[in-house]
């Protein structure tokens, strides 16, 4: 008996099955399977394939360079520097050209500053005295410009003055903007220089045109139609970033500078291009805000013949460029392709199984289709026993038939 079961366990491996199906026929339910096939499709084809081309392997570790150059000159004529002409060595900062570059366009100057004692500034909290006791000798000043020297500067006694201080005197000016001082900055230019590759695929490119025309670069001026004309209009980029240039000049503030690479490489390399879009970073909310804007200070120093050191300062506002870039670049793969086509085909299946559940659940028929979906199958001994029943049932009736036929007879 044993070697029997087991034969038959053996020859079962060779045996193939295969689904029985089941032909329902109710166009409600075939309706909604044919929709849901087709929306699965419709989102395989149309979003999966073409929009994000699923059909592809990606490489987004983008490597990129970015050289900067501004050209642009500005005269001013102001009581602390006199006639003066701007350079890009004056209004550059850092003048080497990176990602990140400031273009001064307003300034405080306080020339001739000397280390000696002098009045702290009344508007600072720290710096408020009414005896000499409230300005300890050698303690800086919070959120000062020195070191008190241990003297309260007030006209009398018991009145409010301010600390004397150990700094570079006189102290920074205090006073309200109204114009920018370097407005015409407006007019300047920026060359731009992006290179960028995708290691994946070993695939590099820049954004300046492939010329030999010594000229392009000096004549031509970016446009949105243009994609590989680096030079920009500084007063351009802000108005397309949202802004005004004479606005943002006044007080400073941060324009961000996108470029965006997006290569499809199973076509022609020329089709891939550089994208660039701009905004302003900086918290300009309003013009009250007290953070909005964007400058810092720096000082130009200097040794008389008495061997005296002094300096300029310099308040610097102006406008700084941050130059991001991102991207990514996609070629034909059969990897990527066979798991999104066997997504899209597990996608199916589990849209059958949905129209199964309404077929045999939700309509009002469903008892119906259940019976002929499915077939209950009983043991080999409750089998043999009802076919029996059956079979001796036939025979009883087939003898009842036969004594009917005699007696009619």
């Amino acid at each position: 008996m044993g070697q029997v079961a087991w034969k038959g366990l053996f020859m079962s491996l060779f045996d193939y099955k295969t689904e029985k199906y089941v032909i329902a026929k109710n166009k409600k339910v075939g309706i909604l399977f044919r929709v849901v096939q087709l929306s699965i499709l419709a989102y395989l084809v149309g979003w999966v394939f073409v929009t994000k081309k699923g059909y592809q392997d990606t490489d987004t570790s983008i490597q990129s360079s970015v050289i900067t150059k501004l050209k642009g000159v500005a005269f001013t004529n102001t009581t602390e520097l006199g006639p003066r002409l701007w350079d890009v060595v004056d209004y550059v900062i850092p003048p080497q050209g990176e990602n990140i570059f400031f273009v001064v366009t307003n300034l405080i100057v306080t020339p001739n500053q000397r280390q000696g004692k002098c009045s702290e500034n009344a508007g600072i909290p720290d710096a408020i005295c009414t005896k000499d006791s409230d300005c300890p000798e050698g303690e800086p000043v919070i959120a000062g410009n020195g070191v008190k020297t241990g003297r309260c500067l007030n006209k009398e006694e018991n009145t409010t003055g301010t600390c004397e201080i150990f700094a570079w005197c006189p102290l920074e000016k205090k006073k309200k903007l109204r114009a920018p001082l370097l407005g015409k900055a407006e007019n300047f230019t920026v060359y731009i220089k992006n290179s960028i590759r995708f290691p994946k695929f070993n695939f590099s490119k820049t954004n300046v045109r492939d010329t030999k025309d010594g000229s392009f670069l000096k004549t031509c001026r970016h446009s949105k139609d243009d994609h590989y004309c680096p030079i920009f209009h500084l007063g351009k980029i802000v108005s397309w970033s949202g802004s005004d240039f004479q606005d943002i000049a006044l007080e400073g503030g941060v324009i961000g500078i996108q470029i965006e690479w997006d290569c499809n490489l199973d076509k022609d390399a020329s089709e891939c291009h550089p994208r660039y879009s701009f905004t302003r970073l900086d918290n300009k909310f309003s013009e009250k805000s007290v953070s909005s804007g964007y400058n810092f200070r720096y000082a130009k120093y200097y040794r008389d013949v008495n061997e005296t050191d002094y300096r300029t300062l310099i308040k610097a506002y102006g406008i700084r460029f941050d130059i991001m870039v991102n991207g990514k670049a996609g070629k034909f793969n059969i990897i990527p392709t066979i798991i999104n086509i066997g997504s899209g085909l597990a996608l199916m299946g589990a849209g059958a199984f949905f129209c199964d559940l309404v077929l045999l659940y939700v309509i009002k028929r469903s008892n119906f289709y259940r019976d002929k979906k499915f077939e209950e199958v009983k043991s080999v001994k409750k089998a043999l026993q009802i076919n029996g029943q059956k079979k001796s049932k036939s025979h009883d009736d087939i003898d009842q038939l036969r004594q009917l036929q005699s007696v009619e007879a």
